[in-house]
């Protein structure tokens, strides 16, 4: 059987050395993975090219700010606001593929509004820099993965030319093209984007873009709604004036009460945004100050990303090509998804494969996390695999089809989950039938003797212990005696 070639290194016959040392990131050529491009981390580099990207940014927006109030044409605003997501960087949300959701009209608006509201003074604030990320601080409509998808657009001449240098001094000519790229660069002096012409990778008729590690990371930006809620109450104690701290601490404890649920006491945040909008520029200026911690913990977060998804997963893909039928092809979606999870249980359980479900000898910590690598593994099948298809009543882990009439789900989930038996009993059943199917397999994995009695004794209450379509993964280390000793 041919070795599946997952990632960029793998399909250009590149080592991960050669990469690692040009400072890019080790891209999966299947399905994008959860990282995302940060802008506070090139604000805060140290590297001038970096700078002269956010600058860019910024002048593109001071450039949208000049147009927004003249009664702007569709077309304009097609032109100028919305954005195709720069899908061949294979980052972002998507699994199992790289097609996600363009900029359109939700953005536009948001972006339109912000300029005459939250960026209103873009490029001439006095105590702190401009920064994107003020979009995604004034309700929830605007997120990381929006942020890192329009800071790729307007970097995408560098992405491109990052990439093209890289292409032209390790790759070989005949695994290369040249591209025609739409909306590379923009005229300042026609106001229009430009196509420009790039020597680049080619995969399946399209190229493939680089991104520099340190421009990465994982989960939120530095600056982002999430942080800015968790820590607002605080801010009051970070202003110098008395009389200011003094008239907020009153606000505060008119809008926030005890027993407040989250919705409630977000939206009184949003209230004393408007009010207070200053406060946003004080919370900006502390994660400011907090430049050197951005660059460390985005490090860590890509660093963690990178040895679980990318170097974990190059271990185990060929270690259960060679230790079990992980890859054969069964009949049915049901036989497809129940022969995969047996196959992963097995070498979990019998062929070290517990060692790469684990970081740094610890538990993987989030379902996420073994639903990322069971689908990274699982990708050359000639069945139609989704990851969390939404089809009504929230989303499952995976559905697997082959055809309309053919559908299973996989839904997994660790022992730990203090929700185990409920979403046992009640879970998978709305799932199934949102989505047409009469068929899943449930998956439990345990990586403590505490998740193996908890899994056991859930089992025996809901009198499902013997039921084929239930599959108990044993992933503890402490547990896999050696041969010599079993």
């Amino acid at each position: 059987m041919i070795e599946p070639k997952i990632y960029f290194t793998e399909k250009f016959d590149v080592s991960s050395k050669t990469l690692s040392d040009y400072g890019a990131f080790d891209i999966c050529i299947v399905s994008d993975l959860p990282m995302f491009i940060d802008p506070f981390l090139l604000f805060t580099s140290k590297n001038s090219e970096y700078q002269a990207l956010h600058d860019q940014i910024v002048l593109y927006l001071q450039f949208l700010q000049k147009k927004s109030g003249k009664g702007l044409s569709s077309g304009d605003i097609k032109n100028w606001y919305h954005f195709k997501e720069v899908k061949q960087n294979w980052l972002g949300f998507t699994v199992f593929g790289n097609g996600g959701h363009a900029l359109g009209a939700t953005f536009a608006n948001s972006l339109n509004n912000s300029l005459g509201d939250i960026l209103r003074n873009v490029g001439k604030e006095e105590e702190v820099g401009t920064h994107l990320e003020k979009l995604a601080l004034v309700g929830p409509r605007v997120g990381r993965d929006c942020v890192s998808d329009f800071t790729t657009n307007l970097i995408k001449h560098y992405l491109l030319r990052y990439t093209e240098k890289f292409a032209r001094e390790h790759l070989r000519e005949e695994q290369c093209s040249s591209f025609s790229v739409p909306r590379a660069v923009f005229n300042y002096t026609t106001e229009t984007w430009e196509t420009r012409t790039y020597f680049l990778p080619e995969l399946r008729d399209d190229f493939v873009l680089l991104t520099p590690l340190d421009m990465l990371t994982r989960d939120d930006t530095w600056i982002s709604r999430e942080d800015l809620l968790k820590r607002f109450k605080s801010l009051p104690a970070a202003i110098e004036d008395d009389q200011t701290r003094a008239q907020l601490n009153n606000y505060f404890s008119r809008v926030f009460y005890k027993k407040q649920t989250i919705k409630d006491r977000n939206a009184a945040i949003d209230r004393v945004i408007k009010e207070f909008p200053e406060l946003v520029d004080l919370y900006i200026g502390l994660k400011e100050e907090e430049g050197e911690e951005a660059r460390a913990t985005s490090k860590a977060k890509t660093d963690d990303t990178h040895d679980i998804l990318v170097q974990q997963v190059k271990v185990a893909v060929p270690d259960l090509q060679g230790k079990t039928d992980f890859y054969g092809k069964p009949w049915t979606s049901y036989d497809e998804a129940l022969e995969r999870v047996l196959c992963f249980k097995d070498y979990i359980e019998n062929k070290d494969g517990y060692r790469v479900i684990n970081r740094a000898g610890r538990p993987f910590s989030q379902e996420t996390e073994v639903q990322l690598f069971f689908g990274l593994i699982w990708c050359y099948t000639d069945f139609d695999v989704n990851r969390e298809p939404n089809n009504g009543r929230g989303p499952v882990d995976f559905k697997v089809s082959y055809g309309a009439g053919d559908k299973s789900l996989i839904e997994f989930k660790l022992a730990s989950n203090s929700a185990l038996k409920r979403n046992l009993e009640k879970q998978v059943a709305i799932y199934e039938a949102a989505n047409g199917t009469r068929q899943s397999v449930k998956v439990i994995l345990c990586y403590t003797e505490e998740d193996q009695e908890k899994t056991a004794r859930v089992l025996k209450e809901l009198e499902i212990r013997n039921e084929p379509s239930i599959v108990v993964i044993d992933a503890r280390s402490d547990n896999k005696p050696s041969a010599s000793k079993a």
